[in-house]
């Protein structure tokens, strides 16, 4: 059966996509993808989404939205799509050897954050380990914080967590930063950031249940040697990369693999295929702005079938 709206992806924009082609009477079908919620739900406390004022966990949320999106009648698949061949109006999508078709596709992958890949990372993400100082940087008032990074992603965050921490120490495995002159400037001359030059993270101590992040083992690379810091809070900033592989050949991307749209839209550059969330947005990255241009892809895709008279 061909579907009015097949949507790839969950999270806040994947969700709110689904809730309104859902009260549109479309029949959304969505795939949650290979991290079902997206980011949030590897985060703990949401306290900048509106409406909560309390506070929410992220797994939380991310359940909220997923069953207001069931409520209205959205099928949900708890499976990954692989493949795609957007070369006709006959939008074919795979997961696995099962093809699905439809007349609009709504793609909302997502970007994820580079980790250093440390066991200690996955366990402490979210209880003093972040990768986002705009989400979590509230969190650190008045707290000695450590951003990992060289790069214009890295600057941004320690800069920004200035404004909340007590002391920001940048962690570079090299002897200089790769960003950007004026991102460096306003780092290197920021009177509470250090730079710890030469320097690795072997790991991140603590315990979820003992208050999370307590320490961080570092390696000086030039003199290979080992020493323990007490930190309250970690943060990476290594970048994000969004989960665009399987799109490459279908539709437009930046130089960095996020889906372009055009027209002040959510439209991609194949008619038919519309882009919300962090896929096509590497500058806010919230859940918030998000879930405003799900909304924005389930109207664009709404318009687009109005106009096919289906």
């Amino acid at each position: 059966m061909k579907r009015n709206i097949i949507i790839v992806g969950s999270g806040p924009s994947g969700y709110t996509a689904a809730l309104y082609a859902a009260r549109a009477n479309l029949n959304p079908l969505l795939f949650e993808g290979s991290q079902p919620g997206g980011q949030l739900t590897i985060t703990t406390d949401v306290e900048n989404y509106p409406g909560f004022p309390d506070g929410v966990m992220g797994p939380e949320l991310m359940d909220k939205f997923k069953n207001q999106a069931l409520r209205f009648g959205t099928e949900i698949k708890n499976k990954k799509i692989d493949k795609v061949d957007f070369s006709s109006d006959n939008l074919r999508l795979w997961s696995g050897s099962e093809e699905f078709s439809a007349h609009s596709v709504i793609i909302s992958t997502g970007a994820s954050a580079r980790l250093l890949g440390l066991e200690s990372e996955k366990k402490l993400m979210g209880y003093g380990v972040s990768a986002c100082a705009t989400c979590d940087a509230f969190f650190f008032k008045d707290k000695k914080v450590f951003v990992v990074g060289g790069g214009d992603s890295a600057m941004e965050e320690a800069i920004f967590l200035t404004k909340f921490a007590s002391s920001v120490t940048i962690i570079h495995r090299r002897d200089s930063f790769r960003a950007s002159k004026i991102m460096q400037d306003k780092a290197l001359n920021n009177d509470k950031i250090d730079v710890m030059w030469n320097s690795s993270v072997l790991d991140m101590i603590g315990e979820p249940e003992d208050g999370g992040l307590k320490s961080l083992l570092i390696e000086n690379v030039l003199e290979n040697k080992t020493f323990e810091v007490d930190a309250d809070g970690l943060f990476l900033g290594i970048g994000h990369t969004p989960n665009s592989e399987i799109f490459k050949d279908s539709i437009n991307l930046d130089d960095k693999g996020y889906i372009l749209t055009y027209n002040n839209s959510t439209e991609t550059s194949k008619k038919g295929v519309f882009a919300a969330g962090d896929i096509m947005d590497p500058i806010y990255r919230q859940a918030i702005t998000a879930a405003g241009s799900g909304c924005m892809a389930a109207l664009d895709a709404e318009r687009f079938l109005e106009n096919l008279h289906i």
